[in-house]
């Protein structure tokens, strides 16, 4: 369930109207900007930019970005992108972080969506920077990594609810071969993860258990610090249970691990219309603590204001 509070009817052009009055003049009105902002879906917030666009000619996003800055403008930024759009820019800023690449960005991307929702932003990337992602990923990443990473972006995965037993023991037993050498065969990794059905995939990752006494990402933990395998491992957790994938992610940011401050407003504004309510009871479950209290503890100013919104309060 989404966290996102937002009425059923707006008026597009008084939102417009509103909105100009918090970023006309001297000084900002962020509170304004979240209460209203803050409650609007995706449809909604694309119907008031072209009512803006239409009455004031000028773009919205980027008189938001002129008039806000730090943590708050990001992430006001990336919840007024179009989603598709959206996922196209955090992929694109993901591949451009040349210092510390943050590839979990691509493969969440690429293993959680649908294929059509993948087909949607590799649209989107490819529209907005005139470059494939696909083309992207593979220029900046080499070995196993570049063809595990651009095999994922450009699959087109069956959707259906149908499952070979007989295959998934017998690719449970090529991916445990091939995991517990570090010189394993890791085209044939490859290979499964990025040709697959989700459903398929499932059902060898728990017949990998059933048949060697642990879970695959377990074993994969022993190898935390080859990329390839931290790639791999990040594709199984989000095609095993995304969900709890994303608890992780918002776990490791409230501790400050990695890229914290982008991983906490990306879960939270992508999966805010989505499932976040979910992860959020997941988040409880594993931390005892809610995840408003960690937010609160860790943000602040404007930018944990719209993130508690967002989030539901």
């Amino acid at each position: 369930m989404a966290t996102l509070i937002a009425p059923n009817e707006i008026s597009p052009v008084q939102d417009a109207e509103a909105l100009h009055k918090a970023v006309k003049g001297w000084g900002t009105d962020e509170k304004a900007l979240i209460a209203i902002l803050g409650h609007r879906n995706s449809f909604q917030i694309q119907q008031i930019r072209q009512a803006y666009e239409e009455i004031y000619e000028e773009n919205l996003i980027k008189r938001l970005e002129s008039e806000l800055s730090g943590d708050f403008e990001r992430a006001m930024y990336r919840w007024v992108l179009e989603p598709t759009d959206r996922d196209a820019v955090l992929a694109n800023v993901a591949i451009r972080n040349s210092k510390n690449v943050d590839y979990s960005v691509i493969v969440e991307i690429a293993c959680i969506y649908s294929s059509e929702e993948l087909l949607a932003v590799r649209r989107a990337y490819h529209n907005r920077y005139k470059r494939s992602l696909d083309e992207d990923v593979a220029s900046h990443t080499t070995g196993y990594l570049r063809q595990l990473l651009v095999g994922l972006v450009s699959s087109y995965r069956f959707e259906g609810d149908e499952m070979n037993a007989r295959l998934a023991q017998t690719e449970a037993n090529i991916l445990h071969d091939a995991l517990k050498r570090k010189s394993g065969n890791h085209e044939e990794v490859i290979r499964i993860l990025t040709t697959r059905s989700k459903t398929q995939l499932v059902a060898t990752f728990n017949r990998y258990k059933d048949d060697h006494g642990t879970s695959i990402t377990k074993k994969l933990l022993d190898d935390a610090s080859d990329e390839f395998l931290k790639a791999v491992h990040t594709a199984i957790r989000c095609i095993n249970d995304h969900q709890k994938h994303y608890e992780k992610v918002l776990r490791n940011a409230i501790k400050r691990i990695g890229n914290y401050r982008d991983a906490l407003t990306r879960v939270i504004v992508t999966r805010a219309e989505r499932d976040l309510r979910d992860i959020k009871d997941l988040y409880y479950k594993m931390n005892s603590v809610h995840l408003e209290h960690s937010v609160a503890k860790e943000a602040s100013g404007d930018y944990k204001k719209f993130l508690l919104t967002l989030l539901g309060q």
